[in-house]
Formats: C-alpha cells, structure tokens, sequence
C-alpha cells in the first residue's frame, strides 16, 4: 500500500513538473543594438548606382537618379532604394508569449490554443503556432540614413495577436479570407514550390509569380498557424512568420513598398510580394552575421538551424522581416 501511495505521489510530481517545463516562455526583449545584423541594411542605392555589401541579391532600382511625385507644385527628390528592419513576428509555443517583447499574458480561456505537433499515421508530421505581428520602424526611431517621404511616420504597435481570432486556430473557417486556397491544394501546385526554394537558398530572390509557396516550407496556404510537415522548430516557425506576413498583406495591413510604382506612396497589396522581404531570425539565439543573417524569404533553414531550438527555455521563437523600400526621398 505504502509503495503504491509513493508511486503515485512520483506520478504526480512528473507530471505538474513535465507542464511547468512545458509552459516556459523565452520571452526576452529584442536589442535594437547588438541584436539586429545592420549589413542586412545594404544594397543602398541611388538610382542605379547601389553601394553593396554581404553579397545578397536585390529587388530591381529606379535607372534614373532623380524622380518627381505628384502634387501641387510636383515634389522633386533622390531614388533611393534600401533594405530597412520594418516588423517584427512571435511564433510562440503557447498562448500570450510574446518572445520578442520579453513579457507573457495570460488569455484565461483562449490560452487553450497551444501548439503542439499533429499525429498522423502514427508520426509527429505537423504543427500549429500561436504569432503575433508588430510594427516595428526602428530606422525611424534611431534617425539614420534617410529622412523625409522615405521612411513612414509609423509608431511601433501590436498590429496582430493570433490568440484572439478564431480563423487563426481553424483552416476551414480561414478560407473566408483565402478561399483560393482549394486552387493549390494539389501536387502539381505543391511541387512547384521546389523551385521557389532553390531560388530564394541559392543566392537569388523568392519567385513572385509562386506567391502560394513559402520557399522549402511547403505552401503558404492555408494562411494560418498549421505547419503541414514539421522539421524542426526553426523551419517551422519561418513557416508561420511567412504566413503572417502573407495573411497581413491579405488583411490590407501590409503593402507593397518596391518597385518604381511605390517610389511615392506604397501600394495595396493582397498578394504578398515575397522577393521585396527577408528573414532574420531573433529568438532564441539571433542571427546578426553571414549570408544567411537575414536570408531571402523561404530559404532553407538548414544554413541557420545550428544550436538554435533546445528544451525548456528555446522553444518558441522570433523573427525580424527586413522590407525593400524605393521611395522618393526630399
């Protein structure tokens, strides 16, 4: 009797142990200094003279050195191009863990959402994530390169929180917003994502024309918290931080800043332009060097995955999305 008493006090310190460790957030505040990989800033250009470093490829600039914007009288400036730290993504491992901002909520009942790995024919194949999405205009806040027309007025703010929508937990209910998703839910369609991935790992920018490929994650639809085929926590939360960017363009809260049409204004866009993003991964170890510091958006995670997902406190993770932005700058 007293050695089954003691087994199950055992049993039940496992077990509130086992979900206090699997409960932990590695939130931790992002250091705009020591932990952003500022060569990521370059190409900077002036029409078509661009001053490069890093060896990363760039989105196609303004030949002409001058541009002129539409008003009363005509605004007359400088075509710059430059890549800028613009937002920030939380895939997190459970509700209200907010890695990049170094806090956590509690979300009472909608913390029911937590990720965890799917079963299929026996195996762990996919996952689901909580995210969050954020503006984030550092290059505005620190004053540095350009000012004027071409860096936005924005302040820093939450712009989405996955916990409290419910077409983030649910794929079918997410086809309101998406419903071209049953376009590209086939082999054909899922195969040519293999290209996209080649390009966007090899030196080159993601393919526009695959806009419903996340590069070697898979697809990007359905645009929600869902990892079809889970390898590992660092691809699959590029996965997740593609499909929030993918998912703000299509809520109209991300627009489209390159290209000679946005050199006044940025544009409307609710399909996401992939070759005008990259990724730089924050949490739980940063990436602030090499090629791969901030690489295309979908390269493959391999060039960065080392030492960087482990047990208890490296779970849950951070992403930072470098934007092109050519702009007409006074």
């Amino acid at each position: 009797m007293k050695s089954w008493f003691n087994r199950l006090i055992l049993a039940l310190i496992v077990s509130i142990t086992a979900s206090e460790v699997a409960a932990i957030c590695n939130k931790r505040f992002l250091n705009p200094i020591t932990e952003i990989c500022w060569d990521c800033i370059f190409p900077i250009s002036v029409g078509a003279v661009s001053i490069r470093g890093g060896g990363r490829p760039d989105t196609p600039n303004q030949a002409l050195p001058v541009c002129v914007c539409p008003g009363i009288p005509p605004r007359i400036g400088l075509s710059i191009g430059l890549w800028e730290p613009a937002r920030l993504v939380d895939v997190a491992n459970e509700a209200g863990c907010f890695v990049n901002m170094g806090f956590d909520i509690d979300f009472g009942l909608l913390s029911l959402g937590k990720s965890s790995a799917t079963a299929q024919n026996g195996g762990s194949t996919g996952s689901s994530w909580q995210a969050h999405y954020y503006f984030y205009p550092l290059i505005s806040w620190l004053g540095v390169v350009v000012d004027g027309l071409c860096l936005q007025s924005a302040q820093f703010d939450v712009a989405y929180i996955s916990e409290i929508d419910p077409l983030w937990q649910d794929a079918e209910l997410n086809n309101l917003i998406n419903p071209e998703a049953i376009l590209f839910a086939n082999p054909i369609a899922q195969a040519a994502c293999a290209a996209d991935c080649v390009r966007s790992s090899s030196g080159g920018l993601p393919m526009d024309t695959l806009f419903w490929c996340a590069g070697c994650g898979g697809s990007i639809y359905p645009i929600q918290g869902q990892v079809a085929a889970h390898v590992g926590g660092v691809m699959a939360s590029q996965v997740v931080a593609t499909k929030m960017v993918a998912r703000m363009h299509r809520l109209l809260l991300a627009r489209r800043t390159s290209g000679g049409t946005a050199l006044c204004q940025t544009v409307s866009a609710p399909i996401i332009k992939k070759s005008q993003y990259r990724q730089q991964f924050t949490r739980p170890v940063p990436t602030t060097s090499g090629r791969y510091g901030c690489g295309p958006m979908g390269f493959s995670t391999q060039f960065i995955d080392r030492l960087r997902e482990f047990p208890f406190k490296g779970e849950s993770f951070g992403w930072l999305m470098w934007r092109k932005r050519n702009c007409c700058a006074l």
